[in-house]
């Protein structure tokens, strides 16, 4: 199939009278249409087409009803019958009455071009791009980003549930590929333990009789794999992705004790960011924030938020569960440095900020980070109990520090902290220390008392926002930040966010890029209308809570 370009510039006269006639104050797509215009072209996808073949669907349309499709929450099959049948979309894809419309198929199609290139992002910059063009999103002034938990498409296992389907799914691959080869390796036991789905099983409910289930599954699927592994066995079985998952997920879940397979304790399993959890979607990972607890990605949203303008998401950002929210900030602000739409001042949440974020941030992007920083997490120190940092002086030039006492310190070195950020280590000396009178208010240490130092520009910064965030001119500043929170219900409530509707890290990507761009649409015809912003509904009695207090489970 190849890209030939099509006008969407100029709608049919006969398409315009009719839909003008029939909604004579407008809808969603027509006053975008009227007020965007056409939003993409088909240049902007020339690179997931040939220029040679069989002539394809406009994928500027497509892009388009791609977005309205989300914005509707339609099926493939309603969206295809939508540009057969509604004179609003025609209007808006510049369509004459009489087009038949695509196959629901060609949309499907079009997902996967744009996921295996990873050009969703290029449907949800034209929107912001169209927008821009029209004054509604400009680069500067503020604003504010949190991120929201995303399930997967598959069902969430526990760790018995997992290791059984895992090899249930790997028999059934090299059955389909070799079952002659099957039967001669698999035990008659294995046909009563692995022939059913894990929900349709019933595993033992003693924690022992688990654990001794667990290990039985460890050593069939040890047999499998050697036997697979062994000279005389296809080499193509080996490479099956069902086959490799399963081996790695082995090698995760089991371990060799005097010669015996076994289980892991949970505290010898790899860490989440590696941590596979289902045989069925092998990107999804386990996260975990407070007492929650999934199996799948995580998404960042950042908005515009000012008052005399839409508020529209500027970036999203789709990433594994466990990826920290600090760990990402870097790549929003340059994102949104390559669209020229990096804000004068940026309000987070306490996951995004840190010293050295908050001097990166205005370093290299001249971004005010603005959020809560941590405290002092020593209670003696933050009671005043205890002499903090402040106390001391430190003279970086000499490599050397001053305590309140008047003794110089011994040990000046350059280190990591356990983030791999760098910090100096300051270390005085037991004989001053010990026999000090000021020994109580300094350290209990029995070798001396010892500092951990950020780079001064960041000592700087962490001191002063600790200082800041006490005072209400910041808590007015910040409170802007919460409306985010509307944006991350709108997206769960109206456009299916928490759920992945796909498979796989890119095409979740995928969903969510086309979600952001279809809130846009929302948020702009909600502008167009002159719809005022929803108020947060509070109930009566949730109105009477006395200030200062905080619900519970909330920080």
């Amino acid at each position: 199939m190849a890209l030939h370009e099509v006008d969407l510039v100029e709608i049919p006269e006969e398409t315009v009278r009719v839909a003008r006639a029939v909604f004579p104050k407008g809808c969603l797509a027509m006053r975008v249409r009227d007020a965007l215009g056409p939003v993409f072209a088909d240049t902007d996808f020339e690179e997931l087409f040939p220029v040679r073949g069989r002539p394809v669907v406009s994928p500027a349309r497509l892009a388009l009803v791609s977005v309205l499709q989300f914005a509707e929450g339609l099926t493939d099959r309603q969206a295809a019958h939508a540009v057969r049948s509604r004179l609003d979309w025609k209007y808006a894809l510049a369509l004459e009455l009489t087009d038949i419309g695509f196959d629901f198929s060609v949309l499907s199609e079009f997902r996967a071009r744009l996921a295996g290139s990873d050009a969703g992002r290029v449907v949800f910059d034209a929107v912001l791009r169209a927008a821009g063009d029209v004054g509604l999103v400009k680069a500067g002034r503020r604003q504010r980003t949190d991120a929201t938990h995303v399930l997967a498409a598959t069902r969430d296992l526990n760790r018995l549930e997992f290791v059984a389907e895992t090899l249930r799914t790997a028999l059934n691959r090299v059955a389909e590929a070799a079952g002659d080869r099957l039967v001669a390796v698999a035990a008659p036991e294995w046909f009563d333990r692995y022939s059913a789905r894990p929900e349709d099983t019933r595993f033992p409910s003693r924690w022992a009789a688990r654990v001794a289930h667990g290990d039985q599954c460890g050593a069939d699927g040890m047999v499998l794999l050697e036997a697979l592994r062994s000279a005389s066995a296809p080499p193509g079985l080996r490479a099956l992705p069902e086959v490799e998952f399963l081996r790695r997920t082995w090698v995760q879940q089991f371990h060799h004790v005097d010669g015996v397979v076994r289980w892991r304790e949970p505290k010898n399993l790899p860490p989440g960011a590696i941590r596979l959890c289902t045989p069925h979607e092998p990107e999804a990972r386990t996260g975990a924030k407070r007492d929650l607890g999934w199996s799948g990605y995580k998404v960042h949203l950042s908005e515009t938020c000012e008052p005399d303008a839409p508020h529209l998401i500027t970036h999203i950002h789709t990433t594994a569960a466990p990826v920290t929210d600090g760990a990402v900030l870097e790549d929003i602000h340059t994102a949104l440095a390559e669209r020229g739409l990096l804000p004068d001042e940026h309000l987070v949440d306490a996951g995004y900020v840190d010293a050295e974020q908050i001097h990166h941030a205005h370093r290299d992007h001249r971004v005010t980070l603005v959020g809560p920083v941590g405290k002092n997490t020593n209670r003696r120190q933050a009671a005043g109990d205890v002499f903090d940092s402040t106390r001391f002086t430190i003279d970086r030039g000499q490599r050397q520090a001053v305590c309140p006492g008047g003794h110089t310190s011994v040990q000046w070195r350059d280190a990591q902290s356990h983030r791999g950020t760098p910090v100096t280590r300051v270390r005085f000396a037991q004989r001053h220390c010990g026999p000090c009178d000021l020994r109580a208010s300094c350290t209990n240490a029995t070798t001396g008392r010892n500092l951990t130092l950020r780079p001064p520009a960041e000592h700087d910064i962490l001191q002063q926002a600790r200082t800041e965030q006490d005072t209400d001119h910041w808590r007015q500043r910040y409170g802007h930040r919460a409306g985010v929170e509307g944006t991350i219900s709108q997206g769960v409530q109206a456009f299916g966010l928490r759920r992945s509707r796909y498979r796989g890290l890119a095409k979740t990507r995928l969903q969510h890029h086309l979600t952001g761009a279809a809130i846009n649409l929302a948020r702009l015809d909600a502008h167009l209308t002159g719809r005022p912003l929803a108020r947060t509904r509070t109930s009566p009695f949730a109105a009477l809570r006395p200030a200062g207090s905080r619900p519970a489970g909330r920080n």
